[in-house]
């Protein structure tokens, strides 16, 4: 069963022993993307909002999808926030990126590993 690194070049660089999304191939498809987080395309540079932040990841995720599949295709998203006051921010930015497209939601709420991410999102179709 082949196995597909999707690392589109919008995105920040990878991580060492990372790549942003693997899509595996047989009868179905699957494609993990892995957490994302809101990191610029130089990866270095972060927006301190929250809003910019989740602009960056469903850019990110919309170009994942784009290199394997299409938004439609997208059956789960859980979200990582770090503070829980920031979900009526973070369902008006999923409805503006999913629009009528219903995937199956989790979102948690936890401490992220660098204390400037405000979210983080993971997704698979």
């Amino acid at each position: 069963m082949p196995v597909i690194a999707h690392n589109p070049k919008q995105l920040f660089p990878q991580y060492r022993c990372y790549s942003h999304a693997i899509e595996i191939r047989g009868d179905s498809r699957l494609l993990i993307i892995s957490r994302l987080n809101g990191f610029q395309s130089d990866g270095t540079t972060m927006p301190g909002s929250f809003d910019e932040q989740a602009e960056l990841i469903w850019t990110h995720i919309q170009n994942i999808l784009r290199s394997a599949v299409d938004l439609g295709n997208l059956v789960s998203v859980r979200t990582y926030l770090a503070d829980p006051e920031d979900d009526a921010h973070n369902v008006r930015m999923r409805v503006r990126f999913l629009g009528a497209h219903q995937p199956s939601l989790t979102v948690v709420c936890c401490r992220l590993l660098d204390p400037r991410w405000k979210i983080e999102a993971m997704a698979a179709t």
